[in-house]
Protein backbone atom coordinates (compact mmCIF):
# COMPACT_ATOMS: atom_id res chain seq x y z
CA UNK A 1 0.00 0.00 0.00
CA UNK A 2 1.37 3.37 -0.89
CA UNK A 3 2.86 5.12 2.11
CA UNK A 4 0.49 8.35 1.99
CA UNK A 5 -2.23 6.32 1.40
CA UNK A 6 -2.16 4.18 4.23
CA UNK A 7 -1.03 7.04 6.80
CA UNK A 8 -4.35 8.81 5.87
CA UNK A 9 -6.00 5.22 6.56
CA UNK A 10 -4.09 5.01 9.90
CA UNK A 11 -5.68 8.57 11.18
CA UNK A 12 -9.19 8.31 10.02
CA UNK A 13 -9.00 5.03 11.69
CA UNK A 14 -8.18 6.61 15.01
CA UNK A 15 -10.67 9.25 14.47
CA UNK A 16 -12.98 6.96 14.32
CA UNK A 17 -14.02 8.67 10.69
CA UNK A 18 -13.16 6.04 8.06
CA UNK A 19 -14.93 7.13 4.58
CA UNK A 20 -14.21 4.91 1.91
CA UNK A 21 -16.79 2.70 0.35
CA UNK A 22 -14.69 0.39 -1.67
CA UNK A 23 -10.78 -0.02 -2.30
CA UNK A 24 -8.32 2.25 -3.97
CA UNK A 25 -6.69 -0.15 -6.10
CA UNK A 26 -8.96 -0.54 -9.21
CA UNK A 27 -10.78 -3.43 -10.32
CA UNK A 28 -9.97 -3.80 -13.82
CA UNK A 29 -8.80 -6.60 -16.06
CA UNK A 30 -5.50 -5.40 -16.24
CA UNK A 31 -3.22 -1.71 -15.53
CA UNK A 32 -5.11 0.77 -17.94
CA UNK A 33 -3.74 3.16 -19.67
CA UNK A 34 -3.52 6.75 -18.43
CA UNK A 35 -4.22 9.19 -20.73
CA UNK A 36 -4.55 13.05 -19.85
CA UNK A 37 -5.15 15.76 -21.95
CA UNK A 38 -5.06 19.32 -20.48
CA UNK A 39 -5.91 22.87 -21.77
CA UNK A 40 -4.31 26.05 -20.93
CA UNK A 41 -6.18 29.05 -19.38
CA UNK A 42 -9.62 27.30 -20.18
CA UNK A 43 -12.82 28.51 -17.81
CA UNK A 44 -15.55 26.42 -16.78
CA UNK A 45 -18.02 28.09 -18.84
CA UNK A 46 -15.96 27.17 -22.42
CA UNK A 47 -17.03 23.41 -21.78
CA UNK A 48 -20.23 24.65 -23.71
CA UNK A 49 -17.66 24.54 -26.89
CA UNK A 50 -16.25 20.80 -26.81
CA UNK A 51 -19.27 18.59 -27.05
CA UNK A 52 -16.51 15.82 -27.38
CA UNK A 53 -15.94 16.43 -24.21
CA UNK A 54 -18.84 16.35 -22.89
CA UNK A 55 -20.17 13.34 -24.94
CA UNK A 56 -16.67 10.99 -24.88
CA UNK A 57 -15.93 11.40 -22.11
CA UNK A 58 -18.25 12.85 -19.12
CA UNK A 59 -21.18 11.07 -20.56
CA UNK A 60 -19.51 7.88 -20.79
CA UNK A 61 -17.26 8.52 -16.70
CA UNK A 62 -17.63 11.19 -14.52
CA UNK A 63 -18.02 15.25 -14.39
CA UNK A 64 -16.51 17.12 -11.50
CA UNK A 65 -18.88 20.00 -11.22
CA UNK A 66 -16.65 21.57 -8.04
CA UNK A 67 -12.82 20.89 -9.09
CA UNK A 68 -10.18 23.71 -8.24
CA UNK A 69 -6.73 24.62 -9.20
CA UNK A 70 -4.82 24.91 -5.96
CA UNK A 71 -2.58 27.85 -7.44
CA UNK A 72 -4.35 29.75 -10.54
CA UNK A 73 -1.07 29.67 -12.58
CA UNK A 74 0.27 27.64 -15.40
CA UNK A 75 3.77 26.15 -13.72
CA UNK A 76 2.67 26.13 -10.06
CA UNK A 77 -0.32 24.31 -11.45
CA UNK A 78 1.31 21.57 -13.58
CA UNK A 79 3.97 21.15 -11.12
CA UNK A 80 0.76 20.07 -8.54
CA UNK A 81 -0.95 17.83 -11.20
CA UNK A 82 3.42 15.97 -10.92
CA UNK A 83 3.55 15.58 -7.28
CA UNK A 84 0.08 15.67 -5.73
CA UNK A 85 1.39 18.72 -3.92
CA UNK A 86 0.24 22.03 -3.32
CA UNK A 87 3.21 24.40 -3.85
CA UNK A 88 3.89 25.13 -0.57
CA UNK A 89 5.35 21.40 -0.20
CA UNK A 90 6.40 21.19 -3.88
CA UNK A 91 8.19 24.53 -4.14
CA UNK A 92 7.34 25.65 -7.65
CA UNK A 93 6.04 29.40 -6.18
CA UNK A 94 5.76 31.13 -9.85
CA UNK A 95 6.36 30.70 -13.44
CA UNK A 96 9.69 32.13 -13.57
CA UNK A 97 13.40 32.24 -11.24
CA UNK A 98 13.51 32.61 -8.03
CA UNK A 99 10.53 31.54 -6.96
CA UNK A 100 9.23 29.30 -9.46
CA UNK A 101 9.54 27.78 -13.28
CA UNK A 102 11.24 24.50 -14.92
CA UNK A 103 14.26 24.40 -12.59
CA UNK A 104 12.27 25.15 -9.39
CA UNK A 105 11.26 21.33 -9.27
CA UNK A 106 12.66 18.78 -7.93
CA UNK A 107 12.11 16.42 -11.34
CA UNK A 108 13.65 13.46 -9.85
CA UNK A 109 10.83 12.85 -8.10
CA UNK A 110 7.14 13.01 -10.22
CA UNK A 111 4.65 11.19 -10.90
CA UNK A 112 6.00 9.74 -14.48
CA UNK A 113 9.26 8.55 -12.40
CA UNK A 114 7.00 6.43 -10.06
CA UNK A 115 4.86 5.02 -12.95
CA UNK A 116 7.90 3.54 -14.71
CA UNK A 117 8.81 0.96 -12.32
CA UNK A 118 4.92 0.09 -12.21
CA UNK A 119 5.54 -1.22 -15.39
CA UNK A 120 4.36 1.94 -17.47
CA UNK A 121 5.80 3.79 -20.76
CA UNK A 122 5.29 7.34 -19.80
CA UNK A 123 5.26 10.14 -22.82
CA UNK A 124 4.89 13.75 -22.31
CA UNK A 125 3.45 15.74 -25.59
CA UNK A 126 3.32 19.68 -25.25
CA UNK A 127 3.85 22.52 -23.21
CA UNK A 128 5.39 21.49 -19.87
CA UNK A 129 6.74 23.80 -17.51
CA UNK A 130 7.20 27.42 -18.20
CA UNK A 131 10.95 28.25 -18.38
CA UNK A 132 11.75 25.00 -20.05
CA UNK A 133 14.60 24.65 -22.62
CA UNK A 134 15.63 27.79 -21.60
CA UNK A 135 18.77 26.79 -20.43
CA UNK A 136 19.23 22.99 -22.33
CA UNK A 137 16.64 23.09 -24.93
CA UNK A 138 18.24 19.39 -25.65
CA UNK A 139 17.26 18.27 -21.86
CA UNK A 140 14.77 15.43 -21.26
CA UNK A 141 13.28 15.52 -17.50
CA UNK A 142 13.73 11.78 -15.37
CA UNK A 143 10.90 9.57 -15.68
CA UNK A 144 9.96 9.68 -19.20
CA UNK A 145 10.31 7.04 -22.05
CA UNK A 146 9.21 9.33 -24.86
CA UNK A 147 9.47 12.83 -25.02
CA UNK A 148 7.95 15.72 -27.05
CA UNK A 149 8.30 18.87 -24.86
CA UNK A 150 7.78 21.97 -26.47
CA UNK A 151 10.60 24.29 -25.75
CA UNK A 152 10.06 27.81 -24.58
CA UNK A 153 9.56 30.76 -25.61
CA UNK A 154 8.59 28.75 -28.76
CA UNK A 155 5.87 27.04 -26.82
CA UNK A 156 3.75 30.11 -27.14
CA UNK A 157 3.24 29.85 -31.04
CA UNK A 158 0.63 28.26 -32.81
CA UNK A 159 3.21 28.28 -35.57
CA UNK A 160 6.76 28.05 -35.93
CA UNK A 161 7.07 26.40 -32.97
CA UNK A 162 10.18 23.99 -31.49
CA UNK A 163 10.16 20.29 -29.74
CA UNK A 164 12.33 18.58 -28.55
CA UNK A 165 11.67 14.74 -29.67
CA UNK A 166 13.68 12.65 -27.48
CA UNK A 167 16.42 15.01 -27.54
CA UNK A 168 15.99 16.29 -31.03
CA UNK A 169 14.57 19.68 -32.00
CA UNK A 170 12.41 19.88 -34.89
CA UNK A 171 10.56 23.37 -35.56
CA UNK A 172 7.81 23.43 -37.22
CA UNK A 173 6.41 25.57 -39.81
CA UNK A 174 8.25 28.67 -40.19
CA UNK A 175 4.97 30.49 -41.68
CA UNK A 176 1.51 30.02 -40.75
CA UNK A 177 0.38 26.73 -42.42
CA UNK A 178 -2.59 25.24 -41.61
CA UNK A 179 -0.84 21.47 -41.91
CA UNK A 180 1.28 22.19 -39.02
CA UNK A 181 -0.97 24.56 -36.64
CA UNK A 182 -0.22 23.40 -33.45
CA UNK A 183 -3.14 21.51 -31.87
CA UNK A 184 -3.47 19.26 -34.79
CA UNK A 185 0.11 18.32 -34.82
CA UNK A 186 -0.27 17.50 -30.93
CA UNK A 187 -3.49 15.63 -32.14
CA UNK A 188 -1.42 13.65 -34.41
CA UNK A 189 1.13 13.05 -32.52
CA UNK A 190 -0.98 11.75 -29.79
CA UNK A 191 -2.72 9.18 -32.54
CA UNK A 192 0.41 7.94 -33.98
CA UNK A 193 2.03 7.49 -30.30
CA UNK A 194 -1.44 5.15 -29.19
CA UNK A 195 -1.08 3.10 -32.05
CA UNK A 196 2.18 2.27 -32.11
CA UNK A 197 2.40 1.15 -27.49
CA UNK A 198 -0.59 -0.34 -27.82
CA UNK A 199 0.39 -3.17 -28.15
CA UNK A 200 3.16 -2.79 -25.90
CA UNK A 201 1.53 -2.93 -22.33
CA UNK A 202 0.21 0.45 -20.28
CA UNK A 203 1.45 3.41 -21.13
CA UNK A 204 0.88 7.07 -19.29
CA UNK A 205 0.47 9.97 -22.30
CA UNK A 206 0.22 13.23 -21.46
CA UNK A 207 -1.04 15.67 -23.95
CA UNK A 208 -0.99 19.61 -22.73
CA UNK A 209 -2.57 21.56 -25.49
CA UNK A 210 -1.31 25.16 -25.83
CA UNK A 211 -4.86 25.95 -26.22
CA UNK A 212 -6.73 28.63 -25.53
CA UNK A 213 -3.86 30.30 -24.29
CA UNK A 214 -2.52 33.44 -26.11
CA UNK A 215 -0.02 33.25 -28.68
CA UNK A 216 1.28 33.98 -32.14
CA UNK A 217 1.41 35.05 -34.69
CA UNK A 218 -0.74 37.58 -34.64
CA UNK A 219 -4.00 38.10 -36.82
CA UNK A 220 -5.02 40.80 -38.86
CA UNK A 221 -8.09 42.70 -36.72
CA UNK A 222 -6.34 41.66 -33.25
CA UNK A 223 -6.86 44.34 -30.86
CA UNK A 224 -3.52 46.28 -30.29
CA UNK A 225 -1.92 45.36 -26.92
CA UNK A 226 -4.25 42.93 -26.05
CA UNK A 227 -3.11 39.15 -25.95
CA UNK A 228 -5.19 36.81 -28.19
CA UNK A 229 -4.69 33.12 -29.47
CA UNK A 230 -4.73 32.45 -32.79
CA UNK A 231 -7.59 29.82 -33.49
CA UNK A 232 -6.80 27.24 -36.87
CA UNK A 233 -7.87 29.00 -39.92
CA UNK A 234 -10.86 26.46 -40.28
CA UNK A 235 -12.45 27.73 -37.01
CA UNK A 236 -11.57 31.59 -37.74
CA UNK A 237 -14.42 33.88 -36.94
CA UNK A 238 -16.55 30.84 -36.16
CA UNK A 239 -18.34 32.55 -32.68
CA UNK A 240 -18.20 36.51 -34.69
CA UNK A 241 -20.94 38.06 -33.41
CA UNK A 242 -21.71 36.05 -30.73
CA UNK A 243 -22.57 38.51 -27.67
CA UNK A 244 -19.86 38.48 -24.69
CA UNK A 245 -21.60 36.77 -21.58
CA UNK A 246 -22.35 39.44 -18.80
CA UNK A 247 -22.53 38.16 -15.76
CA UNK A 248 -23.36 40.17 -12.12
CA UNK A 249 -19.96 40.86 -12.01
CA UNK A 250 -18.61 41.53 -15.11
CA UNK A 251 -17.51 45.64 -14.67
CA UNK A 252 -18.44 45.08 -11.21
CA UNK A 253 -20.04 48.53 -10.57
CA UNK A 254 -19.36 48.60 -6.81
CA UNK A 255 -15.89 47.30 -5.85
CA UNK A 256 -15.18 48.98 -2.09
CA UNK A 257 -16.00 45.73 -0.59
CA UNK A 258 -12.60 44.24 -2.72
CA UNK A 259 -8.99 44.22 -1.86
CA UNK A 260 -6.65 47.29 -2.60
CA UNK A 261 -5.78 45.77 -6.12
CA UNK A 262 -9.00 45.44 -7.36
CA UNK A 263 -9.80 48.75 -5.87
CA UNK A 264 -7.82 50.15 -8.13
CA UNK A 265 -9.04 49.05 -11.23
CA UNK A 266 -11.11 51.71 -12.86
CA UNK A 267 -14.47 50.60 -14.89
CA UNK A 268 -13.95 48.63 -17.95
CA UNK A 269 -14.17 51.20 -20.92
CA UNK A 270 -16.10 50.50 -24.54
CA UNK A 271 -12.72 50.04 -26.21
CA UNK A 272 -12.14 47.69 -23.35
CA UNK A 273 -14.69 45.71 -23.53
CA UNK A 274 -14.68 45.13 -27.24
CA UNK A 275 -10.97 43.89 -26.56
CA UNK A 276 -12.45 41.49 -23.85
CA UNK A 277 -14.93 40.38 -26.31
CA UNK A 278 -12.71 39.55 -29.35
CA UNK A 279 -10.13 37.71 -27.11
CA UNK A 280 -13.48 35.83 -25.45
CA UNK A 281 -14.45 35.07 -29.17
CA UNK A 282 -11.24 34.07 -30.23
CA UNK A 283 -10.17 31.67 -27.29
CA UNK A 284 -13.87 29.54 -27.62
CA UNK A 285 -12.48 28.91 -31.84
CA UNK A 286 -9.12 27.96 -30.15
CA UNK A 287 -10.62 25.12 -28.30
CA UNK A 288 -12.82 23.95 -31.21
CA UNK A 289 -9.51 21.94 -32.42
CA UNK A 290 -9.12 20.57 -29.18
CA UNK A 291 -12.26 19.51 -29.20
CA UNK A 292 -11.93 17.40 -32.58
CA UNK A 293 -8.51 16.09 -31.66
CA UNK A 294 -10.34 15.11 -28.28
CA UNK A 295 -12.51 12.87 -30.73
CA UNK A 296 -10.00 11.83 -32.55
CA UNK A 297 -7.63 10.09 -29.64
CA UNK A 298 -10.74 8.60 -27.99
CA UNK A 299 -11.63 7.07 -31.97
CA UNK A 300 -7.87 5.70 -31.89
CA UNK A 301 -7.97 4.68 -28.86
CA UNK A 302 -11.09 2.46 -29.83
CA UNK A 303 -9.88 1.53 -33.29
CA UNK A 304 -6.08 -0.35 -31.27
CA UNK A 305 -8.96 -2.23 -28.89
CA UNK A 306 -7.70 0.01 -25.61
CA UNK A 307 -10.72 2.49 -25.19
CA UNK A 308 -12.39 0.48 -22.53
CA UNK A 309 -9.21 -0.10 -20.44
CA UNK A 310 -8.07 3.23 -20.60
CA UNK A 311 -8.51 6.03 -17.87
CA UNK A 312 -8.85 9.28 -19.65
CA UNK A 313 -8.81 12.40 -17.87
CA UNK A 314 -9.87 15.78 -19.31
CA UNK A 315 -8.58 19.31 -17.67
CA UNK A 316 -7.58 22.31 -17.58
CA UNK A 317 -4.37 24.07 -15.29
CA UNK A 318 -6.05 26.95 -14.03
CA UNK A 319 -9.21 29.31 -15.10
CA UNK A 320 -9.10 32.94 -16.76
CA UNK A 321 -11.20 36.29 -16.60
CA UNK A 322 -13.03 38.52 -19.27
CA UNK A 323 -14.02 41.45 -17.11
CA UNK A 324 -15.10 39.85 -14.12
CA UNK A 325 -15.07 42.36 -11.15
CA UNK A 326 -13.17 44.58 -13.62
CA UNK A 327 -10.32 42.16 -14.66
CA UNK A 328 -9.75 42.61 -17.89
CA UNK A 329 -7.70 39.34 -18.71
CA UNK A 330 -5.39 36.60 -16.66
CA UNK A 331 -5.60 34.65 -13.73
CA UNK A 332 -3.83 34.37 -10.51
CA UNK A 333 -6.87 35.79 -8.61
CA UNK A 334 -9.12 34.08 -6.10
CA UNK A 335 -12.52 34.45 -7.94
CA UNK A 336 -14.34 31.24 -9.15
CA UNK A 337 -13.52 32.11 -12.86
CA UNK A 338 -9.73 31.49 -12.21
CA UNK A 339 -9.75 28.97 -9.93
CA UNK A 340 -12.65 26.61 -10.93
CA UNK A 341 -11.70 24.17 -13.47
CA UNK A 342 -13.54 21.39 -15.71
CA UNK A 343 -12.50 17.65 -14.58
CA UNK A 344 -14.18 14.79 -16.83
CA UNK A 345 -12.85 11.48 -16.53
CA UNK A 346 -13.64 7.66 -18.15
CA UNK A 347 -13.00 4.56 -17.68
CA UNK A 348 -15.49 1.77 -18.65
CA UNK A 349 -13.22 -1.07 -18.04
CA UNK A 350 -14.00 -0.29 -14.60
CA UNK A 351 -17.22 -2.08 -13.35
CA UNK A 352 -17.22 -0.07 -10.10
CA UNK A 353 -17.30 3.25 -11.62
CA UNK A 354 -20.36 4.45 -12.50
CA UNK A 355 -21.13 6.23 -16.36
CA UNK A 356 -22.60 9.46 -16.73
CA UNK A 357 -22.60 11.01 -13.41
CA UNK A 358 -21.73 14.58 -12.19
CA UNK A 359 -19.81 14.55 -8.20
CA UNK A 360 -20.79 17.93 -6.45
CA UNK A 361 -17.95 16.80 -3.67
CA UNK A 362 -14.97 19.48 -3.39
CA UNK A 363 -12.20 18.40 -5.50
CA UNK A 364 -8.55 19.76 -6.55
CA UNK A 365 -5.54 19.38 -9.25
CA UNK A 366 -3.94 18.29 -6.19
CA UNK A 367 -5.62 15.02 -6.18
CA UNK A 368 -5.14 14.10 -9.84
CA UNK A 369 -1.42 12.53 -8.94
CA UNK A 370 -3.23 10.17 -6.53
CA UNK A 371 -6.32 9.07 -8.56
CA UNK A 372 -3.72 8.34 -11.29
CA UNK A 373 -1.50 6.11 -8.98
CA UNK A 374 -4.51 4.00 -7.49
CA UNK A 375 -5.62 3.97 -10.84
CA UNK A 376 -2.09 2.32 -12.09
CA UNK A 377 -2.34 -0.35 -8.86
CA UNK A 378 -0.27 -1.02 -5.54
CA UNK A 379 2.88 -1.23 -7.30
CA UNK A 380 2.86 2.41 -8.62
CA UNK A 381 3.74 4.24 -5.59
CA UNK A 382 4.81 8.12 -4.99
CA UNK A 383 8.24 9.53 -3.72
CA UNK A 384 6.52 12.52 -2.06
CA UNK A 385 4.29 12.51 1.09
CA UNK A 386 0.64 13.31 -1.02
CA UNK A 387 -1.47 15.85 0.21
CA UNK A 388 -4.07 15.00 -2.32
CA UNK A 389 -6.57 11.85 -2.17
CA UNK A 390 -7.43 9.69 -5.04
CA UNK A 391 -10.93 10.57 -6.75
CA UNK A 392 -12.10 7.03 -7.62
CA UNK A 393 -13.72 6.65 -4.13
CA UNK A 394 -16.29 9.56 -4.73
CA UNK A 395 -16.47 8.46 -8.42
CA UNK A 396 -17.59 5.73 -7.39
CA UNK A 397 -19.43 7.17 -3.91
CA UNK A 398 -21.43 10.65 -5.13
CA UNK A 399 -22.41 10.41 -1.32
CA UNK A 400 -19.09 10.39 0.10
CA UNK A 401 -17.94 13.41 1.82
CA UNK A 402 -13.83 13.76 2.93
CA UNK A 403 -14.88 16.83 5.60
CA UNK A 404 -11.70 18.88 4.04
CA UNK A 405 -10.84 22.26 3.19
CA UNK A 406 -8.97 23.09 0.18
CA UNK A 407 -5.75 25.72 -0.07
CA UNK A 408 -6.01 28.48 -2.30
CA UNK A 409 -2.78 30.61 -2.88
CA UNK A 410 -0.53 32.59 -5.57
CA UNK A 411 3.14 34.29 -5.14
CA UNK A 412 4.96 35.00 -2.84
CA UNK A 413 5.37 38.97 -2.29
CA UNK A 414 3.30 41.87 -2.12
CA UNK A 415 0.26 40.55 -3.72
CA UNK A 416 0.23 37.05 -2.25
CA UNK A 417 -2.80 36.00 -0.76
CA UNK A 418 -3.67 33.19 1.25
CA UNK A 419 -7.77 31.04 0.46
CA UNK A 420 -9.56 28.80 2.11
CA UNK A 421 -12.21 27.41 -0.21
CA UNK A 422 -14.94 25.25 1.94
CA UNK A 423 -18.62 23.87 0.45
CA UNK A 424 -19.88 27.48 0.43
CA UNK A 425 -17.37 29.95 1.59
CA UNK A 426 -14.38 31.47 0.62
CA UNK A 427 -12.37 33.26 2.95
CA UNK A 428 -9.10 35.39 1.86
CA UNK A 429 -6.49 36.94 3.90
CA UNK A 430 -4.24 39.16 1.73
CA UNK A 431 -0.59 40.01 2.80
CA UNK A 432 -1.27 43.68 2.87
CA UNK A 433 -4.35 43.02 5.38
CA UNK A 434 -7.17 42.87 3.00
CA UNK A 435 -10.03 40.10 4.04
CA UNK A 436 -12.41 38.72 1.68
CA UNK A 437 -15.01 36.64 2.48
CA UNK A 438 -18.22 35.08 0.45
CA UNK A 439 -21.18 33.21 0.78
CA UNK A 440 -21.25 31.52 -2.89
CA UNK A 441 -24.54 30.12 -1.42
CA UNK A 442 -25.99 33.63 -1.55
CA UNK A 443 -23.52 35.35 -3.39
CA UNK A 444 -22.03 32.78 -6.28
CA UNK A 445 -20.31 36.12 -7.96
CA UNK A 446 -18.54 37.24 -5.35
CA UNK A 447 -20.40 40.77 -5.25
CA UNK A 448 -20.24 41.57 -1.67
CA UNK A 449 -17.73 40.43 0.86
CA UNK A 450 -18.98 39.53 4.43
CA UNK A 451 -16.00 40.30 5.87
CA UNK A 452 -16.70 43.42 8.18
CA UNK A 453 -19.69 41.76 9.04
CA UNK A 454 -20.02 41.35 12.54
CA UNK A 455 -22.71 38.78 11.54
CA UNK A 456 -20.08 36.63 10.02
CA UNK A 457 -17.50 37.29 12.82
CA UNK A 458 -17.51 33.50 14.37
CA UNK A 459 -17.59 31.92 10.73
CA UNK A 460 -14.95 33.77 9.75
CA UNK A 461 -12.75 33.10 12.76
CA UNK A 462 -13.16 29.58 12.31
CA UNK A 463 -12.66 30.10 8.67
CA UNK A 464 -9.16 31.83 9.41
CA UNK A 465 -8.23 29.18 12.61
CA UNK A 466 -8.41 26.48 9.08
CA UNK A 467 -6.95 28.48 6.82
CA UNK A 468 -3.74 28.77 9.18
CA UNK A 469 -3.31 25.14 9.54
CA UNK A 470 -3.66 24.46 5.50
CA UNK A 471 -1.00 27.02 4.52
CA UNK A 472 1.55 25.06 6.48
CA UNK A 473 0.17 21.68 5.80
CA UNK A 474 1.96 18.59 4.99
CA UNK A 475 0.63 15.33 3.92
CA UNK A 476 -2.87 13.88 5.86
CA UNK A 477 -3.04 17.34 7.54
CA UNK A 478 -3.80 19.03 4.23
CA UNK A 479 -6.70 16.37 4.53
CA UNK A 480 -7.67 16.82 8.17
CA UNK A 481 -11.53 16.92 8.80
CA UNK A 482 -13.69 17.43 12.17
CA UNK A 483 -12.88 14.35 14.86
CA UNK A 484 -15.47 12.25 15.41
CA UNK A 485 -16.72 8.83 17.06
CA UNK A 486 -19.28 7.31 15.58
CA UNK A 487 -20.68 3.77 17.29
CA UNK A 488 -23.06 1.43 14.93
CA UNK A 489 -24.00 -1.59 16.67
CA UNK A 490 -26.56 -4.52 17.13
CA UNK A 491 -28.32 -4.96 20.48
CA UNK A 492 -28.66 -9.18 20.93
CA UNK A 493 -28.96 -11.81 18.30
CA UNK A 494 -31.18 -9.36 16.07
CA UNK A 495 -31.85 -6.76 18.25
CA UNK A 496 -32.09 -2.50 16.95
CA UNK A 497 -29.00 -1.29 16.07
CA UNK A 498 -27.42 1.95 18.14
CA UNK A 499 -25.91 4.52 16.28
CA UNK A 500 -24.38 7.68 18.04
CA UNK A 501 -22.37 10.14 16.80
CA UNK A 502 -19.86 12.70 19.36
CA UNK A 503 -17.61 15.52 17.94
CA UNK A 504 -17.42 19.13 18.32
CA UNK A 505 -19.39 21.68 16.54
CA UNK A 506 -22.02 18.95 14.89
CA UNK A 507 -24.99 20.83 14.00
CA UNK A 508 -27.27 17.47 12.52
CA UNK A 509 -26.47 14.03 11.58
CA UNK A 510 -28.48 12.06 8.87
CA UNK A 511 -28.11 8.31 9.32
CA UNK A 512 -28.33 5.78 6.00
CA UNK A 513 -28.54 2.28 5.70
CA UNK A 514 -27.15 1.16 2.76
CA UNK A 515 -27.60 4.32 0.87
CA UNK A 516 -30.75 4.74 2.00
CA UNK A 517 -31.97 7.79 4.42
CA UNK A 518 -33.42 6.10 7.45
CA UNK A 519 -33.22 8.90 10.54
CA UNK A 520 -32.05 12.58 10.96
CA UNK A 521 -31.13 14.13 14.56
CA UNK A 522 -30.50 18.08 14.97
CA UNK A 523 -29.98 17.91 18.69
CA UNK A 524 -27.05 16.50 21.00
CA UNK A 525 -26.73 14.06 21.83
CA UNK A 526 -26.91 12.52 18.12
CA UNK A 527 -28.15 9.29 18.17
CA UNK A 528 -31.09 6.36 16.23
CA UNK A 529 -32.38 3.41 16.38
CA UNK A 530 -32.33 1.76 13.52
CA UNK A 531 -33.73 -1.60 12.61
CA UNK A 532 -32.65 -4.10 9.40
CA UNK A 533 -31.99 -7.77 9.54
CA UNK A 534 -29.48 -8.17 7.09
CA UNK A 535 -25.30 -7.23 7.16
CA UNK A 536 -25.52 -3.69 6.11
CA UNK A 537 -23.57 -0.44 6.04
CA UNK A 538 -24.49 2.45 7.98
CA UNK A 539 -23.38 5.83 7.30
CA UNK A 540 -23.80 9.04 9.06
CA UNK A 541 -23.31 12.35 7.34
CA UNK A 542 -22.37 14.74 9.85
CA UNK A 543 -22.33 18.72 9.40
CA UNK A 544 -20.84 21.26 11.82
CA UNK A 545 -21.68 24.49 12.59
CA UNK A 546 -18.46 26.23 10.27
CA UNK A 547 -19.80 24.79 6.50
CA UNK A 548 -18.08 20.62 7.06
CA UNK A 549 -19.53 18.02 5.76
CA UNK A 550 -17.98 14.55 6.72
CA UNK A 551 -19.45 10.63 6.17
CA UNK A 552 -18.19 7.99 8.15
CA UNK A 553 -18.96 4.35 7.74
CA UNK A 554 -19.54 1.28 9.74
CA UNK A 555 -20.64 -2.58 8.95
CA UNK A 556 -23.14 -3.89 11.24
CA UNK A 557 -23.62 -7.51 10.77
CA UNK A 558 -27.06 -9.19 9.89
CA UNK A 559 -28.93 -11.17 12.90
CA UNK A 560 -27.74 -14.80 13.77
Amino acid sequence: MRGGLALAILVASVLAAAGSTGPEAAVSPTRPNIVVLETDDQTLAEMAVLPNVRHLIGDEGVTFDNNFDSFSLCCPSRASFLTGQYSHNNGVRGNAPPDGGYEKLDHTNTLPVWLQPAGYYTVHLGKYLNGYGLRNPLEVPPGWSEWHGAVDPTTYRYYNYTLNENGVLTTYCATRDPSCYQTDVYRDKADEIIRRRAPEGPFFLWVAFLANHSGGPPEPGDPQGFATPDPAPRHANRFAGTPLPQPPNFNEADVSDKPTLIRRLTPITARQRANIQENWQQRRETLLAVDEAVASIVETLRQTGELDNTLIAFTSDNGFFHGEHRIRTGKVRLYEESIRVPLLMRWTANKTLPRGVHRKQLVMNVDDAETILAAAGDTARPGRVEDGVSLLRLWRDGGLELGRDLLVDNMPGVTHFDAIRSRNFLYAEHQNGDRELYDLRKDPYELQSQHANPADEQLKNALAARLHKLVKCAGPSCRARPPLVFTAARRGRCGPVSTSVAGSGITSVTFLVDGRRVAVDTRKPFRAGLRFARRATVRARVATAFDQLVTVDRTVRGCR
